[in-house]
């Protein structure tokens, strides 16, 4: 296994720069409610060696033509370091923020990922899909992108169906919000996804994000900030359509998580943090002091991961630096 960054501003520069003098494998760019593409830009310009993962860029902001525009540009600037990570989102943020469908989001995926891919092999891009119809018009001319462009696609996914996509069609997965034992089962159903690969991916990457937070204080304090970020993720849309709700029910926390989705959408943010259950946010951090931490990257190693992705959270930036020394350290 190897360590990657997740690389959140505002003291991204610095974390970057010693996550690539440590060795680290990759740098992951989120995307929620910022583009991940330009901090990926960036990041170009400041390094020469670690790998950069966009995770994700998100299905429905962005044509596949566009995102397969933007994956060669990627791929070309780094120098082959570049990954494109990608991910259907959720009703929530499809719907009420880049206001399209989401319905059929599998079927989607797939059409999706075809025409990237066909576009970054160099191919006319033409198609006929239920979703996607390029070109638009019967009499169009197809169109391909100067030169092939041989970008690995990752694709996040959280559900049985869609981890199997992943399988399927990606040369690797994306996850988050998970313990080892969760990480084990959805390794399970990529496997599975990879029996129907038409061709596998010989060195298939399984990325994991997880929150950091490293100390000798008490555990449950250390997790207190990112019991926040829990309570933000599990509030996000309708609790029916919302996966990280479902992971929480599916973990037992079924009656903690609508009282936190409730006091969230209430306006009482501070209230739904503290109602996210401990033992919740233990099972997918790196929390305590290193013998601990220790024992936990051992767990997510032996469960599949290839690169586990880490966000320092500490008070100062010395200390978040600390943090990316100390854990390369132990790995």
């Amino acid at each position: 296994m190897r360590l990657g960054l997740n690389l959140v501003p505002p003291d991204a520069g610095a974390l970057l720069e010693e996550a690539e003098r440590l060795g680290f494998a990759y740098a992951l760019a989120p995307e929620g409610l910022r583009d991940a593409v330009s901090v990926i830009g960036w990041a170009v310009g400041r390094t020469t060696e670690i790998g950069l993962v966009s995770g994700v860029c998100q299905i429905p902001a962005r044509t596949p033509a566009m995102m397969a525009m933007t994956a060669a540009t990627l791929g070309t600037l780094s120098g082959g370091r570049f990954r494109l990570g990608l991910g259907v989102s959720n009703p929530h943020a499809t719907e009420g923020w880049y206001g399209r469908p989401f319905a059929g989001p599998l079927h989607r995926t797939r059409e999706y990922v075809e025409i990237v891919r066909m576009a970054l092999r160099g191919e006319e891009a033409r198609y006929d899909g239920a979703h996607y119809r390029l070109p638009l018009d019967e009499s169009g001319t197809g169109l391909r992108l100067p030169a092939p462009a041989p970008v690995p696609i990752f694709l996040a996914a959280v559900g049985p169906r869609n981890l199997e996509l992943a399988g399927e069609l990606g040369d690797g997965w994306i996850g988050t919000f998970l313990s080892p034992d969760r990480v084990r089962d959805a390794v399970a159903r990529i496997g599975k996804g990879r029996e129907r690969a038409v061709n596998p991916a010989p060195d298939f990457e399984v990325v994991l994000t997880v929150p950091m937070a490293l100390g000798d204080g008490p555990v449950a304090e250390l997790a207190r900030p990112i019991a926040q970020y829990a309570a933000h993720f599990l509030s996000m849309g309708h609790r029916e359509e919302n996966f990280y709700y479902r992971i929480a029910v599916e973990m037992g926390y079924g009656e903690a998580a609508r009282f936190v989705q409730d006091r969230y959408v209430a306006g009482d943010r501070r209230g739904a943090a503290e109602a996210v259950p401990f033992e919740f946010v233990d099972a997918m951090s790196l929390l305590g002091p290193p013998e601990r931490v220790a024992d936990r990257l051992k767990a997510y190693a032996e469960a599949g991961v290839t690169t586990l992705c880490v966000g320092p959270i500490a008070p100062t930036e010395p200390e978040r630096l600390a943090a990316l020394r100390t854990v390369a350290g132990l790995l």
